[in-house]
């Protein structure tokens, strides 16, 4: 059919507005904001619950809650749907709903995956009683910082060579910043610190970060500081080091941290320890006052053999002030922090249980020692209070924590009791893969690192490639339904107060940088070499899952260094340095840019998402609110060609004309922000798109949906 031709045009939108069939692709409903109000109700709170369907084309549509079949009223019109709506009280129970619609003799339902012509538990609607995530969180910008390798401010707080030994070897100073990370790197150091963030809030800003989420920073002998060694203060090697010894640096050949006295100094000497924190406040300080926050690292399930409770190096022994760790003595106070294995090794009793069998990383006991869990409470309650008054945790390995699943619930409600109680604003957000459900009831954690729906289906999707690239597979290589059907399924365990707060990234400390994975090669550093990992890039793939990124449900999270062009494959590979004088400035516009889009349409924060279009290597998904329309389209094929989309289903008229308008475009070479317009005719719009390319359109709408409020 000629769309070009007028009188055809006329003849469908006459068509359009008699009653046909059922039309099933018209119906929509979801947890947004814009088809349940509120969103996230407390029990008691009246809600009123939305349905969307095709202009005059049902006779009734039902919400069955509870046992329950509840007529639902029509109440608008707009652009050819209408709307119904019905209210239901909240009560202190989980609601399950989904809607009947009738059609003469035809009825159909609808559930979280869309249309079905039976009603499937499974797949309900779910409304969870006082679920509610900090709002600040919906759609904030993050950016993650791996503090040794974004920005050496303070060269006088540098881990020197020789300073103690973990892991093998000595400790080393990195003075290269462009050094690429060694494979067994762990007690190596650039220099990063505190100041080095502080120096580079102008930056943070201009780029458009809400949120600064910090790896450790606690007291810690590893770059990662995923080990830590004392959780109530930052490591003056981050901080500041007021107190030192122009020796003590250990022998060559001396495995002895007892005899490390320059690092003894530096990390017991409370005035190191207090100068780190009061540096911290001021930088937490500061991010505030730019309208900015701070999420904090908790490493909880897990600490390290350097740890001043465990003290297996002996750092701590003789130190005043510090009592005997559990490794030095029975009659430790910490004894039942850990779980030994043997009673009668003491003095010095290595047979702890360590994580993973991890000697470097013994497991907190907490169903041993009430002291313990009531002391990590507290470390959860004091960075989020004063002076500190830090935003959230996120916390690693979360489900971990722990010897059985139901003492792992029962922590994390006491921790969110705490920490809440403490700051009723503060996030509560977890590492975990798989399933989070059962910690997402309102009760525990607020939302989740995005693995399963986001960064894997999207990296699948666009480079074939396992979140680490070590594996490829073409199978899921530019397979959208695969896609479609991944995100689908795991974006229904988040709920919608937890899929606006996720983390969505692209890639982070534990995995491969995307824009490595952009060039399709099964690889780690060890083996590939470095060099391998910024061979053969594709920058235009990593720019379409940008636009992913930020037009997606939930809180875009950059990666330090991800926006500056920064490769590598997985840990330690992933942690190079932040490339300051060296960055690829059109990939830093394109965030800012994006970053820009992200910020400025709201309803990218809380809107709707529907999948429009899709083929192989070709996607189209909108975000929409009652009178603004979002569409994204990905060609991540290597040819240019034409792609015709129905973007009604955003609700964009099918009766009239509408014009869209492109704010952005990117291609194999670069992008644009220029406008350009579209026409779409009946609904549907017609658009040439390169070759791995990404466009943002944008709609609003003359005559916006309006409501009635009681």
């Amino acid at each position: 059919m000629d769309r070009n031709n007028a009188d055809v045009m006329k003849k469908m939108q006459y068509i359009l507005n008699m009653r046909p069939v059922l039309n099933t692709e018209a119906l929509f409903s979801d947890g947004s904001d814009y088809y349940r109000c509120p969103s996230n109700p407390k029990a008691g709170d009246k809600v009123r619950i939305r349905f969307r369907t095709k202009r005059n084309n049902v006779d009734m549509v039902y919400l069955v809650y509870d046992g329950k079949r509840q007529q639902m009223e029509r109440v608008a019109k707009s652009n050819g749907f209408d709307y119904y709506e019905t209210s239901i009280i909240m009560g202190e129970e989980i609601v399950r709903y989904h809607f009947e619609i009738t059609y003469g003799w035809v009825t159909c339902y609808y559930n979280y995956q869309g249309v079905s012509m039976n009603p499937e538990e499974r797949l309900e609607f779910e409304i969870y009683p006082d679920y509610d995530t900090p709002q600040w969180a919906k759609g904030a910008v993050m950016y993650q910082i791996f503090v040794d390798r974004f920005c050496n401010g303070d060269p006088t707080n540098d881990v020197e060579d020789r300073e103690y030994f973990y892991i093998g070897d000595m400790t080393s100073r990195v003075r290269d910043w462009g050094k690429v990370p060694a494979v067994m790197g762990v007690r190596e150091f650039y220099g990063g610190d505190l100041q080095g963030i502080m120096d580079k809030l102008d930056y943070l800003q201009d780029l458009g970060v809400d949120v600064i989420y910090l790896n450790p920073i606690f007291v810690s002998p590893s770059n990662h500081k995923y080990d830590i060694q004392d959780y109530e203060y930052v490591d003056p090697h981050y901080g500041k080091i007021v107190e030192d010894m122009d020796d003590g640096l250990l022998n060559e050949g001396d495995r002895e941290n007892a005899h490390a006295r320059k690092f003894i100094k530096r990390v017991t000497d409370k005035r190191n320890l207090e100068a780190s924190n009061e540096l911290f406040a001021k930088l937490v300080e500061e991010i505030h006052k730019r309208g900015m926050k701070v999420i904090l690292d908790g490493v909880f399930n897990h600490c390290g053999s350097f740890n001043k409770w465990m003290d297996r190096e002996r750092i701590y022994e003789n130190q005043e002030g510090y009592p005997k760790g559990a490794y030095i003595s029975a009659d430790s106070p910490y004894r039942y922090y850990f779980n030994f294995y043997d009673e009668n090794r003491w003095p010095y009793n290595p047979t702890y249980d360590g994580w993973w069998t991890h000697d470097t990383l013994p497991k907190l006991n907490y169903e041993a020692s009430r002291d313990l869990y009531d002391k990590i409470l507290e470390i959860g309650k004091k960075w989020v209070s004063a002076p500190y008054n830090v935003d959230g945790w996120r916390l690693d390995v979360a489900a971990d924590l722990g010897h059985s699943n139901e003492f792992n619930h029962q922590f994390w409600k006491d921790f969110r009791k705490a920490v809440k109680e403490a700051n009723p604003n503060a996030i509560i957000l977890a590492e975990h893969y798989g399933n989070p459900e059962s910690w997402l009831q309102g009760d525990e954690w607020d939302t989740v690192m995005n693995y399963d729906a986001f960064m894997e289906p999207l990296t699948w999707f666009l480079t074939g490639m396992e979140k680490h690239s070590d594996e490829c597979r073409d199978d899921l290589y530019g397979n959208s339904d695969a896609f479609i059907g991944a995100m689908k399924t795991h974006m229904r365990a988040l709920h919608m107060s937890a899929l606006y707060t996720s983390m969505n990234e692209l890639s982070n400390h534990d995995h491969s940088r995307f824009l490595t994975r952009t060039n399709r090669r099964v690889g780690r550093i060890s083996y590939a070499g470095a060099e391998a990992a910024s061979q053969n890039i594709n920058p235009a793939v990593m720019r379409e899952g940008v636009v992913v990124q930020m037009t997606w449900p939930g809180a875009p999270t950059v990666y330090y260094g991800d926006e500056a062009g920064v490769c590598g494959f997985t840990d330690p590979d992933n942690r190079r340095t932040y490339p300051w004088g060296h960055e690829d400035q059109m990939m830093i516009a394109f965030h800012r840019d994006m970053i820009k889009i992200h910020k400025e349409y709201d309803f990218l924060s809380n809107g709707s998402l529907v999948f429009l279009w899709n083929d192989y290597q070709g996607l189209c998904f909108g975000r929409f609110s009652h009178d603004e329309r979002m569409i994204v389209i990905l060609n991540n094929r290597n040819e240019d060609r034409e792609v015709e989309i129905e973007v009604w289903k955003t609700g964009i008229s099918r009766l009239k004309d509408s014009v869209l308008k492109r704010i952005m475009l990117s291609y194999r070479d670069g992008y644009t922000t220029e406008e350009y317009e579209y026409t779409a005719k009946v609904g549907v719009i017609r658009v040439p798109m390169p070759a791995f390319g990404a466009m943002v359109l944008y709609h609003k709408c003359e005559n916006p949906t309006i409501f009635v409020e009681d």
